[in-house]
């Protein structure tokens, strides 16, 4: 689908201070920063714990668990912000001094997602004292109830949308509650985890607990918190940027552990340089392979590993599954591709939503799948894969306008028969459905989608910063925009629009197109479109082209250079 390319609307940016230079005020501004002290990253300016409904009542529950030493079971998730939740509160209450830890993460293929009753049904006969749900549980009414019957204390933490029913647990602190007060909607699961322990700091020194002993540095655990809190693609807000901040400054400065130092190595990033975007797209992908294909456990024991050269052997594993799952993403995606072909949308006559099941595609897959065409025809998309007992399993991407998760509650509430269940957030969920009512199911989300989206949400606009002054186009420049970050989610990353001469083009990797570009100063530049339309490019005709381009520095070999990375481009008539 072609995309219109347009400069976001000039916003006032005179309420920035005026020490920042005058591009990055600008690029602010138009990310709504509205005050100085949105660009304070510092660990003080983080919300205060308080603000979590049933906080309180959390901590209490830790704090008897530490007193008798109880058996804590950690319940996680198979995606990279489940691993590391997992992660921090295994290393967390660690740093307590609970000596009965372990944690469980629920097979995707055959138990599917959260504590669910067949999960709770092998928790029971483990036997443990305190359950802690992290990344899930807001939606586990009936896993819950079980583990509850059985004379097992449950804490819940959770940052997915609550349903009409709360689960019986004997705590929930999720931020999506409709009585919680914490300001950021947005955290991620880990982020939930990582405020627990703050809480449980702050409850144990009003105790005295500390008197004989320093207490733990929660810092430590902030490489982790800022991983899976860009792997989850939460909004970036001010607090989330904080953590992402810190975590990175730690990496940065070599204090991070062994795990995430391997991932770093086996995804060919430097550490020193490492930003928010390596964490999204060299690392979190390697995390998330073990959960997609395997087992999220390999994942979980690379963030925990304390030798480097244990963690090197996991990470090096955890690289082979993300291969295997690249290849299997990439049969599935010609697959799809060819039924789509046979349809044969133009970009007048694309649909108002992408619905597409094949039984024999992975499971851990659909969900990058439908991520993949929701970015290509810029559609709301689900994707189903084949199930157990009759029933498939969809995963499902939207686009601004559309809520994914209230669409399918509405479709529930008027069709209680055609979704078994179903949970998520605006921009992705997941739901599960009889294989019979795939039909019923792909007229009715359809129709749906068509009843809430206008033509102008259908429209893809690649929003940019406008052009580049002459003497920003720089590699100096290049720095200081990554160091204006960190950027992601609802904060991104600056795009520059310009018509550049094209000198050289050519496909690498059968795939990616290299380019080589004049600017208008006369300067040349590489750049690197990932992921083109071979059917369309090279264009041997093409002479100019315009670019929606980030500007990035490329390291090869020791040498840095300027980069672009191209996100749209289009041959000027």
């Amino acid at each position: 689908m072609k995309k219109l390319i347009v400069a976001r609307d000039h916003h006032d940016d005179s309420h920035l201070p005026s020490h920042l230079h005058p591009v990055i005020k600008q690029i602010y501004a138009s990310r709504q920063v509205n005050h100085a002290d949105e660009l304070n990253n510092s660990a003080a300016t983080l919300h205060d714990f308080k603000l979590f409904k049933d906080i309180d009542k959390a901590t209490a529950l830790l704090q008897h668990a530490l007193r008798a030493q109880s058996k804590v079971l950690i319940v996680g998730d198979f995606d990279a912000d489940g691993a590391t939740s997992t992660a921090t509160l295994m290393q967390g209450l660690a740093m307590f001094g609970f000596a009965h830890l372990d944690y469980l993460v629920p097979d995707r293929f055959s138990l599917g997602y959260g504590l669910s009753p067949a999960l709770a049904e092998q928790i029971v006969t483990m036997a443990p004292d305190l359950v802690i749900t992290v990344d899930n549980g807001i939606s586990c009414i009936a896993g819950i109830a079980i583990v509850k019957a059985a004379g097992i204390k449950v804490l819940v933490t959770d940052h997915h949308l609550q349903g009409e029913q709360l689960p019986n647990a004997d705590a929930i602190v999720n931020p999506n509650r409709h009585d919680c007060e914490f300001p950021s909607k947005s955290i991620a699961g880990v982020g939930v985890a990582f405020y627990l322990l703050i809480a449980l700091r702050s409850a144990l020194r009003d105790v005295g607990h500390f008197a004989q002993q320093p207490p733990p540095n929660l810092a430590d655990l902030l490489d982790i918190v800022a991983l899976g809190t860009v792997a989850d693609v939460v909004a970036l807000d001010a607090n989330n940027r904080t953590l992402v901040h810190q975590g990175l400054a730690r990496i940065r400065s070599g204090k991070t552990r062994p795990g995430i130092t391997a991932l770093i190595e086996v995804a060919n990033r430097n550490a020193a340089r490492l930003s928010a975007s390596d964490f999204g797209f060299s690392l979190a992908p390697r995390l998330n392979a073990a959960g997609r294909l395997d087992d999220m456990s390999l994942g979980i024991a690379c963030l925990l590993a304390t030798d480097i050269n244990q963690a090197r052997r996991i990470a090096a594993e955890l690289d082979s599954l993300n291969h295997e799952r690249r290849e299997i993403e990439q049969g599935m995606q010609l697959e799809a591709q060819a039924v789509l072909d046979k349809l044969a949308f133009s970009d007048e006559q694309t649909p108002d939503a992408i619905c597409l099941y094949q039984e024999d595609w992975h499971q851990g897959v659909i969900g990058i799948l439908a991520g993949r065409l929701k970015e290509k025809y810029h559609r709301p998309t689900v994707i189903f894969a084949g199930g157990d007992s009759g029933e498939i399993k969809g995963s499902c991407r939207s686009i601004e306008g559309l809520h994914m998760r209230d669409l399918l509650e509405r479709l529930n509430t008027l069709h209680p028969h055609l979704i078994s269940k179903f949970g998520g957030h605006a921009m992705a969920a997941g739901l599960s459905i009889n294989e019979q009512h795939f039909r019923e199911f792909k007229r009715e989300f359809e129709q749906a989608v068509s009843g809430q989206l206008s033509e102008e949400h259908k429209r893809c606009i690649i929003l940019t910063d406008g052009e580049l002054a002459d003497d920003c186009f720089s590699m100096e420049f290049a720095n200081v925009l990554k160091q204006a970050g960190p950027w992601g989610q609802q904060f991104p990353e600056p795009v520059f629009e310009h018509t550049f001469e094209l000198v050289q083009q050519r496909i690498v990797g059968e795939k990616h197109l290299k380019l080589v570009l004049k600017h208008r100063s006369g300067r040349l530049v590489d750049a690197i479109a990932f992921g083109i339309d071979v059917r369309e490019w090279p264009d041997t005709e093409a002479r100019l082209v315009k670019l929606a381009y980030q500007l990035d520095i490329n390291e090869f070999r020791g040498k840095f250079s300027l980069q672009l990375i191209v996100r749209e481009l289009q041959k000027v008539a």
